[in-house]
């Protein structure tokens, strides 16, 4: 037996076949603890979003976890499913945030995520995802301009409805220079998303079992 262990060709075998096992286990390793920490920054970086709408401050529930599958609408132009995000103050409702898409960007569909408290005041609007001409539409991104910050506290009646357009439409919103269509699908958006809310702001604030405030 010993001898066969000895064997050259036996002994090289069994290290391939040790390290083959080392290597997979440390590969597993690797794998399980890089998933759970790319889980916990993208759940970091969404909850930095909401709370660039929503201050912290504001919500002592767990955010995150109370939410709700949405189907999809015209109203928000989502093809499907998305979450509703819910924010309460010990036990009373605060703001819903969630998503909206603008379907006629100038280079396609432009993703906000859409802040709206109780009294259907918005909390603030946020571009997620856009594929806009740079140094032109890319303006709606609150790191190239501070457009899409002026939503925050606008309502349905505020500005009127006539004023919910960009001015070159005859509302109130700057339009950006040479880049007209990008805003003008952004306001829209959001006022479609403010249309939603009010329609079915009762329904998006169904009490989750069990969930308990921080």
């Amino acid at each position: 037996m010993k001898a066969l262990l000895n064997h050259p060709i036996l002994k090289v075998s069994l290290m391939l076949t040790l390290f083959a096992i080392g290597f997979t286990a440390l590969v597993a390793i690797t794998e399980e603890s890089t998933r759970d920490k790319i889980s916990e920054n993208e759940r970091q970086t969404l909850l930095k979003a909401i709370n660039a709408l929503v201050d912290k401050k504001q919500y002592n529930n767990d955010i995150l976890l109370d939410t709700m599958i949405l189907a999809p609408t015209a109203e928000l132009g989502t093809h499907e499913e998305s979450t509703v995000f819910r924010a309460r103050k010990d036990g009373d409702n605060v703001a819903a945030i969630f998503t909206s898409i603008a379907p006629d960007g100038y280079s396609g569909k432009i993703k906000l995520l859409v802040g709206v408290y109780m009294d259907g005041s918005l909390a603030g609007v946020r571009v997620i995802s856009h594929k806009e001409t740079p140094g032109l539409g890319d303006k709606i991104n609150e790191k190239k301009a501070d457009w899409i910050l002026q939503f925050k506290g606008l309502s349905l009646t505020k500005p009127t409805e006539s004023n919910w357009k960009v001015k070159k439409d005859g509302g109130q919103f700057d339009q950006f220079t040479g880049a007209t269509i990008t805003p003008r699908a952004v306001v829209s958006a959001v006022r479609g998303s403010l249309h939603y809310f009010a329609l079915h702001r009762d329904e998006l604030f169904i009490p989750v079992t069990n969930q308990n405030a921080d």
